[in-house]
């Protein structure tokens, strides 16, 4: 069911985080995580009509959000970032990480997260200009 999931979140970033969540313990698996994986199902089942949507012609303003969530995962207390990009208004990129180090305080947990989503932003900027896309 996870994997399936898994395949489900290129298409849909909403149940990403959910997805990896519950990926987390797929080696031991309680019912609880049973629940919570059905939980997501009956909502893909009744959010049939969301989709991505790339108009024709938008311009090319790179845009990038990111947040952290402070101690998100109380088992490692490690922080969790989350990020999405935009050419436009179009999304292009999305991710969500468990941050590699257990962050101090709010401020440090969303300055990790600020300085991945600018390296994903300037990575994506170097491929546009590779491919002759002038960005602003």
């Amino acid at each position: 069911m996870i994997g399936s999931l898994f395949y489900l979140t290129a298409s849909r970033p909403d149940i990403f985080f959910s997805v990896v969540l519950c990926a987390r313990f797929q080696a031991d698996p309680k019912l609880s995580h049973l629940t919570v994986v059905k939980r997501i199902l009956r909502y893909l089942k009744g959010t049939t009509d969301l989709c991505f949507w790339y108009p024709k012609g938008s311009n090319f303003n790179l845009v990038g959000y990111a947040d952290a969530d402070y101690t998100g995962f109380l088992v490692d207390k490690k922080s969790t970032s989350g990020m999405a990009h935009f050419l436009g208004s179009c999304l292009v990129s999305w991710a969500t990480k468990k941050q590699n180090s257990v962050a101090l305080s709010t401020a440090e947990a969303e300055y990790i997260a600020t300085a991945s989503c600018f390296a994903q932003l300037l990575w994506i900027k170097q491929q546009l200009v590779d491919f002759g896309v002038e960005v602003d």
